[in-house]
C-alpha cells in the first residue's frame, strides 16, 4: 500500500522518527538502507520504504512511504508526524 502525508517536520526529524517507531525499541524492523531523505525496514515477511522530500519554497515536507503487512504501524506513524 502506498501512503503520502505532508509534515512540518523537517527530513532528518522525519527520518529519526521513523527510526524509533520502526526499528528497535519500536516495532522491530531491521533497518535495510537508511540515507539522508529515505530509510527501509522489513521483518515480519513484510517491508516498509520512507522517502521524505521538503517542498520547495515551503517549510514542509511529503513524506510518502510503501508498505506490505505493517499498514496498522504505518497510520500510527503518520498520526505521529502529521500536523
Amino acid at each position: 500500500m502506498n501512503y503520502s502525508v505532508d509534515t512540518k517536520l523537517s527530513n532528518e526529524r522525519v527520518i529519526a522518527a521513523a527510526l524509533k517507531h520502526f526499528g528497535k525499541g519500536g516495532v522491530g524492523l531491521e533497518v535495510t538502507d537508511q540515507g539522508e531523505d529515505c530509510v527501509s525496514f522489513e521483518g515480519g515477511g513484510g517491508h516498509v520504504e520512507i522517502t521524505v522530500c521538503r517542498k520547495e519554497g515551503e517549510n514542509r515536507s511529503e513524506v510518502n512511504i510503501l508498505t506490505r503487512e505493517w499498514d496498522y504501524q504505518v497510520k500510527e506513524f503518520i498520526g505521529r508526524i502529521k500536523d
